[in-house]
């Protein structure tokens, strides 16, 4: 079996089928992680198999599906450190919500991945689980925070994955990783039993092959939350029924401006071959001054870091040692932001939402990168610094609450992937993941696999 070639979908028909059974799918994803794991450090812990008998067939959407879990989803029973020295022996009472809509839809959970400390951050140099690795090149970082659920993906030790987001901490690692990483709209996924970095910018989403896949695990991950302040009661998402509706005739924006032209030259290009691509297909490319984006990334680290340091302030008091010096310093500047500070990002926050309703009543998406750079060298950088840079173009759509897609769109001459981020009006997930499926289906870049499968 060729377990890193087949998506979530392509399991779901094989696992009813009586050719493959769920409990090989889980047992081909454990031979991965027995590989590969010892050189990528995808995983903290790794969720022993249960031997779990499954039928030959099964109606549940995720049936016998190996997901993977970012290590801030509480598990009940299974550490969760959400790699901390302060939780490095934490083992939950409950699962969290999403989990338990995981485990009711069948999936099989086999691991707890690696993650940037408390998630603030994007290298996923974690000080205290060591660093998790690009399986593209593995003396570069695979972005975070949730770099160890995207490389699980990209190299077959899971199907699926789950991960957070608050300024692009789902997205940065699909783009560098070459796989697809979605951020819903603010409160359509329960955040509820998983730590919070900031309150008022945290998404859950999942990380996947395909787009396809990545439409079947938001339909089981979404959904009110009544237990939850930050979940919203809206209608139930639909985001398979339309994914193959096509382009033609949609109107696009394309990211145009200072702030974004100061992206790598091999990045821009590959976003404006993805411009080509829907051009091709029918759609209406319309270019967009962006640049109020500058000021919506500077609100969210201001917020995200504020919000985390009032999160951990009794641990930052009692402790300071225990974090590692990039987030300590992170928490240290959020806890020095003044009042005014911390109100003048919030009036930001609502200017840039206002901006974001005018532009989406005349476009139905935004195409722009996802990551300014590809994957950058792990060793020897400064992490507050890439976060700056690889937030740049995602950190303004967790201000505005938005849903974000990031999809394939490319390689360097290097080698490293380039991400193309899809984005729409609020509790438009079916939207971007439409237009996300539409240029998969025309290009080739998510059947690409690293080396280190070879």
């Amino acid at each position: 079996m060729n377990i890193e070639s087949i998506s979530l979908t392509d399991q779901g028909d094989l696992s009813k089928s009586d050719e493959t059974h769920a409990s090989d799918l889980a047992a081909a994803c454990y031979r991965q992680i027995e590989k590969l794991n010892p050189t990528l450090n995808a995983f903290i812990t790794v969720i022993p198999s249960e031997k779990k008998i499954f039928p030959a067939s099964g109606s549940m959407p995720l049936y016998g599906i190996p997901i993977a879990v970012k290590d801030l989803y509480d598990t009940k029973g299974i550490r969760t450190t959400s790699g901390s020295k302060f939780f490095a022996d934490n083992i939950p009472q409950e699962d969290a919500y999403v989990i338990q809509k995981m485990k009711r839809a069948g999936a099989h959970l086999i691991g707890k991945t690696n993650t940037h400390e408390i998630a603030l951050g994007v290298t996923n140099n974690n000080p205290h689980f060591g660093a998790c690795r690009n399986p593209w090149d593995i003396t570069r970082t695979p972005g975070g925070s949730s770099g160890g659920s995207a490389v699980a993906v990209a190299t077959g030790m899971a199907l699926a994955a789950l991960g957070t987001d608050t300024g692009g901490s789902i997205r940065i690692p699909a783009s560098l990783c070459g796989v697809v990483g979605i951020k819903p709209t603010y409160g359509r996924v329960s955040l509820r039993g998983i730590l919070p970095l900031s309150w008022n910018l945290d998404h859950a989403g999942p990380l996947t092959r395909k787009v396809e896949d990545a439409a079947v695990m938001l339909q089981v991950m979404g959904g009110y939350d009544e237990q939850d302040p930050t979940s919203i009661k809206a209608l139930p998402g639909d985001y398979y029924s339309h994914l193959k509706d096509g382009m033609s005739e949609r109107k696009i924006a394309f990211a145009a401006g200072s702030y974004v032209d100061e992206a790598d030259a091999e990045v821009m290009e590959a976003v404006r071959e993805a411009a080509r691509v829907y051009k091709e297909q029918g759609a209406i490319i319309s270019e967009v001054n962006m640049d109020f984006l500058r000021e919506a990334a500077i609100a969210n680290a201001i917020m995200t870091q504020s919000d985390a340091a009032a999160f951990h302030r009794e641990r930052l008091k009692e402790h300071p040692d225990w974090f590692g010096a990039d987030v300590r310093l992170r928490l240290e500047t959020g806890a020095a932001f003044t009042s005014s500070e911390y109100s003048l990002a919030r009036r930001t926050q609502a200017e840039v939402k206002r901006r974001c309703e005018i532009l989406f009543e005349e476009f139905d998406v935004l195409i722009l990168p996802t990551t300014p750079i590809p994957a950058p060298v792990l060793e020897g950088e400064n992490a507050i610094e890439r976060a700056r840079q690889l937030t740049r173009f995602t950190a303004p759509f967790n201000l505005a609450g938005l849903p974000a897609l990031s999809v394939p769109c490319g390689f360097t001459k290097d080698g490293l992937p380039i991400g193309l981020q899809i984005v729409s009006r609020a509790w438009n997930e079916a939207g971007v993941l439409r237009a996300g499926y539409a240029f998969q289906e025309t290009t080739e870049w998510h059947k690409k696999k690293p080396g280190i499968l070879s």
